[in-house]
């Protein structure tokens, strides 16, 4: 959204926003029939991807670490809220999605399962609020009637934003006079830089661009905020685990040992895979920007998912009135259970399925 939108209009946007998590239940009947399986007997995976990347479950299904379970590429996704209620929604499968937004869309009535940490930060790859150099904004107090560009409401960015400022000593009178203004992460740079807001929220290759240009830093991180730390979670419909138990196994220690194989490959050798990987399936991405991938962002060997990665959202829901204090647990919206490295062991990457090795 342009950031000379008029209030009302910002406001407008904000409801959506908490309308499309929060009034997902009402239609979770709305969604198209699960699609069956393949002719070898392999369920049928409906997923969306990001343009011009790769995730851990792409590279899974590319490793061969898939044996029940077929991916159905059904498009992009523009945002985490958005996957998450595609999957909700039965639209596809699994979403994938910052915590704080898995939360509130479980609050809201969604039947949903957290099975695997989605992407984080760790010490080369996480999310900074960048402001330009002339700024002359050093602070949170600074950031009282300026603008903060995010690439969607109700997610990851704003909660960090607006986290960062609590943290900072800001009342909530305060905090309410930042104004978030929603910029695709593409164009968040140029906005920044011409004064259309005076944060631009910058990740993975954006930042990495943005920042060998020059002229900008930044003035807040997620990672200092909270350090190595896993942000979002793949989500599965209740219903759908229940009825298809092997190919959520499958879909998660696939997942799981793809994201270890991240951790422990060197770099070169996960970029040339990324790239075979675009090449291979064929739809007219650039993968010129894949020079800049440094880390999978995820710090916790094979991506189990730890209670501390939800509660702190839920906490933070109850703080802004937005959830009654004991509405829910962090330990009730995700397992492990499928996860081979929750017990601190996990199958090599290199050796054949099922080999235990010691958690390095």
């Amino acid at each position: 959204m342009p950031s000379s939108a008029p209030p009302g209009r910002r406001i407008r946007a904000f409801a959506a926003a908490l309308t499309l998590i929060t009034g997902v239940s009402a239609l979770a009947g709305c969604g198209k029939s699960e699609p069956g399986t393949t002719a070898d007997g392999k369920a049928i995976v409906r997923y969306q991807g990001s343009t011009g990347q790769v995730s851990p479950v792409e590279l899974a299904d590319d490793l061969g670490y898939f044996s029940k379970i077929s991916l159905h590429w059904e498009g992009d996704t523009t945002s985490g809220p958005a996957n998450i209620q595609a999957a909700a929604t039965n639209q596809v499968e699994f979403g994938s999605a910052f915590n704080g937004a898995v939360v509130k869309l479980i609050s809201g009535g969604a039947k949903v399962t957290s099975v695997l940490s989605s992407y984080g930060a760790d010490e080369q790859s996480f999310t900074g609020y960048f402001v330009r150099d002339d700024s002359g904004i050093n602070s949170a107090r600074d950031l009282i009637g300026k603008k903060v560009g995010v690439n969607t409401l109700g997610a990851h960015h704003e909660f960090i934003t607006r986290e960062w400022l609590h943290q900072a000593g800001l009342t909530e009178s305060e905090i309410k006079q930042v104004q978030l203004v929603v910029l695709p992460p593409a164009n968040t740079e140029d906005a920044l830089r011409k004064g259309q807001v005076e944060v631009g929220t910058l990740g993975s290759i954006f930042r990495e661009t943005a920042v060998e240009r020059g002229g900008i830093h930044p003035l807040y991180t997620d990672k200092a905020l909270f350090g190595q730390f896993d942000y979002g979670t793949y989500v599965f419909r209740d219903d759908y685990i229940a009825k298809n138990t092997a190919a959520v196994e499958d879909f998660v220690q696939g997942t799981a040992r793809a994201t270890r194989w991240l951790q422990i490959t060197p770099r070169d050798e996960v970029v040339a895979r990324f790239k075979a990987i675009i090449d291979k399936r064929g739809r007219n991405e650039n993968t010129d920007l894949l020079k800049y991938w440094k880390s999978p962002g995820i710090p916790v060997p094979g991506g189990v998912v730890a209670d501390k990665e939800l509660q702190i959202w839920i906490d933070w829901l109850v703080r802004n009135g937005e959830l009654k204090e004991g509405q829910l647990k962090a330990t009730d919206l995700f397992t492990n259970k499928y996860n081979p490295y929750a017990n601190g062991k996990f199958p090599s990457e290199s050796g054949p399925t099922g080999e235990v090795v010691a958690a390095k």
